[in-house]
Order: C-alpha cells, then structure tokens, then sequence
C-alpha cells in the first residue's frame, strides 16, 4: 500500500480535475433550467473553469517549485474539494460561476504539482514510467466517462451530485498525500515574476476564450480575431521578459530544447486530435442519432476502455523499447483509427465505429506515457513543477481547439455527418504531424535531467 499510496493519491487528484471539465456538458441545460440561468450564464458556467484552468497552470507550476510541490499540490485539493461543495450547494446561477472558477484555480494548483510528485515518489525509471502511464490514463478515463457519469447522476439523483462526487475524492486524496507523500524540496530563491505570470495567464486566458468563442462565432469573427491577436502579444511579452528575467519562470534554455518543445507540442497535437474526437461524436450521437446522455456515454465506452490497457503496456514497454517508438506507433494508431471513422460513410452502422474508437483511445494513451517521461526528463528537478506546467498548458490548448474546430466544422458542414468526417480526417492528419515530431523529438531512450 505504501509504494502505491503517491500514485493513488496524485491520480485522484488529477482524475478528479480533468472529469470537471466533460461531466458538467450532459449537467447544464438542466441547471440552466432549475437556476434559470441565462445563456450568458450557462456559458459562463462551462467555459468560466477551462479558462481560469488553462490560465493559471503556469502560475501553479512555479509555486510548486518555489513553496514546495506537495504543499501546492495540497492546497490544490483543499480549493477544489471546497468550491466543489460550494457548485452543489449553489442557489442561484451567479454563484455557481463563482464558485466554477475558484475550482478552476484549485485545478490550476493540483495538475503542476502531480506529475512532480510522481517523478520525486518513483525515481527509478521503470517505476516512474507506469506511474506516468496510470497518470496518463486518468485523462482519457475521465474525459471520456464523464458524459456517461454525468447522465447517470443527473437522470437519477440529480445535477448536484456531479459535485458532490468530487468530495470524497478529495478527502481521500488529501489524506493519502499528507500520510505517504514526502515533502518536496523548496527553491526559496526562485523569484514568481509577477510580470511573467501575468503574460502567461493573460495569453492563454484569452486564447481559450476566442477557440470557445470561435466554436460558436465562426473563425473571421472581429472578436475571435482580436482574442487570437492579443493573445499572440501577450506570449512575445512572455518571452521578452523571460529573456530578461534574472531568475525566469521556464528558461529559454529549455524551450529550446527539441526534446522539452517537441513532447508538449507531440501533447498539443493529440489533446487536439482526441478531445475534438470525444466532443464532435458526444455530439453526433445525440443530434443525429437521437441518443440520450447516458446512452452517449456508453457509445463513447470503447474509447474509454482501452485508455488503462494502453498506459499499463505503455509503462511496461517503455523501459524495453525507449520512448519513441510508444509515441511514434501510438499516433500512427490513432491516426488510423480517426481515419476509419472518416472513411466510415455517411450513416456507418455503430458496430463499424467501435475499432476506430478503441485505436483513437488506445494510441492516445500508449502516446502519452512516453511524451510525459520526454518533459519531464527534459527539464531539471528544480523546474520540474514549470516543465509539467507547460505540457498541461499545451494540451489544454490543444483540447480547445479540437473542441472549437469540431464545432465550427459541425456547424458549417452540410450535415452533422459531413462534418464530422471532416473533423475526423482533420485530427488524422494531426496525429500523422505528431508521429513525424515525435520521431525527430523525443529520444529514443530516457534523458536524465541535469
């Protein structure tokens, strides 16, 4: 129990977080009805979590390494288990968007600090590598699950209960840290730089914003272009004063890196690839099939399914084969699979969609665990909560353009299943640039930090 205790408690943190994000879909059009929550609202609602998440990710990752990871890390979890009870309890729809993004922050605390708690818990690489491969796997699972989770909950005991859940999670995995997890080290020295941080959150704050927005606003929106624009100022800000900086939040030194760069980009591509994938068929099998959400998540289960498979053989194999041949084959399956589903027809019986699903889940997965290993044995221990960071920073990145894409592709097509295909054959040919990256990128064996 001990040896796997870290493990336990860091992927149930991390579990928790990422199932936020899909669980409340299938939840908001009937808390938009008991809260008589406006439209503004129930966007607000979804949208107001991703983007305090994805905006605060960098912050969290520098307190990490500055305060100590497992200390972040447990605040993290205090912070999200709390406004998870506060969205349960919430009266009205105004504090429940409140209440979304204080959780958000507590997410933004947890994911850094998770990834640098399992390379300070398994240094060996062997153990460290399934230890990633399970971490991994929550991702897919939780994505994945969550519209099957949350139509069960909300078909029989109600949306509240999508919070609700994340109490005892939360519980166990703050006492399962605070009892087996070591503390970590402290770089006291390390500055915040408040002016990088301020670049980073403002950057992605306001490019996840316009991928929302361009979901439903179209891509030539004025507003969408402006957050795209501002956004793009707002990194060459970043990197301006990152150079500058006498102690940097992410050295430039290490984005140079191509093993550092070319993972979290490998990372950017199949969050994009799979997360556009999830969401684009969640809602082909409601709208064009007439599914309910339950039944939405059971049709999505193959995907699912294959997810832990993937990242166990993943974890085992990597300390045989090195890293790149796991990313290299696990796109070109996921590629694969995408382009199935493309070739699939118009009205393809369902039977015909479980194999390209159950690619799609499984290269995903087995992709992951050695991307991971590639950051995180790129960057040095003590920009071990930045380098995590900056992968999950990526890969949120890449999941909402998947989204916004798949969105405007359904909603631009001349049917759902022309855009639907269209959007699979897109995510193909991003798996297909992930395969070629990730063979000129990420090492063929592990890097051992200096």
């Amino acid at each position: 129990m001990q040896a796997s205790a870290p493990l336990l408690a860091v992927c149930a943190g991390y579990f928790m977080v990422i199932l936020d994000v899909t669980v409340i879909n299938v939840a908001v059009p009937v808390v938009g009805r008991e809260l008589s929550a406006s439209l503004t609202g129930i966007q607000w609602i979804t949208d107001g979590y991703t983007l305090v998440f994805a905006g605060f990710l960098m912050t969290g990752g520098a307190l990490g390494d500055r305060l100590g990871n497992r200390r972040v890390f447990c605040a993290g979890v205090v912070v999200f288990t709390v406004s998870s009870a506060a969205c349960a309890f919430a009266p009205t729809a105004g504090f429940l968007v409140v209440a979304r993004l204080v959780e958000g922050l507590g997410a933004a605390l947890i994911v850094p600090g998770s990834l640098a708690l399992l390379q300070e818990a398994y240094p060996a690489p062997a153990a460290r590598s399934r230890a990633f491969g399970l971490w991994g796997s929550m991702a897919g699972i939780a994505a994945s699950a969550g519209p099957l989770l949350g139509g069960l909950l909300v078909s029989t005991v109600g949306w509240r209960w999508v919070f609700l859940v994340n109490l005892p999670v939360g519980a166990v995995c703050l006492a399962l840290t605070q009892r087996y997890v070591a503390p970590s080290p402290r770089q006291a020295d390390r500055a915040l730089d408040a002016s990088a941080q301020c670049a980073v959150i403002v950057a992605v704050a306001l490019l996840t914003a316009a991928l929302n927005e361009a979901g439903r606003r179209g891509w030539t929106d004025s507003a969408v272009l402006a957050g795209l624009g501002l956004a793009a100022l707002a990194v060459v800000a970043f990197l301006v004063r990152e150079r500058l900086a006498r102690a940097p939040v992410l050295p430039l030194r290490l984005l140079r890196s191509p093993a550092m760069s070319g993972a979290a980009a490998v990372g950017l591509l199949f969050n994009f690839a799979f997360y556009g994938m999830v969401f684009t068929a969640s809602l082909y099998f409601q709208h064009q099939r007439g599914y309910s959400a339950l039944r939405t998540g059971l049709a999505l289960f193959p995907a699912v399914a294959m997810t832990m498979f993937a990242s166990v053989l993943s974890g085992r194999l990597s300390r045989r084969t090195g890293d790149r041949p796991l990313v290299v084959s696990g796109m070109l399956l996921g590629a694969l699979g995408l382009a199935g589903w493309a070739a699939a027809g118009t009205e393809p019986a369902y039977p015909l969609l479980v194999a390209p699903m159950m690619a799609t889940g499984f290269g995903t997965s087995f992709a992951l665990t050695g991307s991971t290993a590639t950051v995180m044995g790129a960057a040095p221990p003590a920009y071990a909560g930045a380098a995590s960071a900056l992968f999950n920073t990526t890969r949120q990145i890449g999941s909402a353009t998947g989204v916004a894409l798949g969105g405007s592709l359904l909603a631009t097509g001349a049917d759902y299943g022309a855009g639907l295909r269209t959007g699979m054959a897109v995510g193909a040919l991003a798996y297909l640039t992930a395969a070629a990256l990730a063979w000129r990128c990420v090492p063929a064996r592990a890097h051992v930090p200096g």
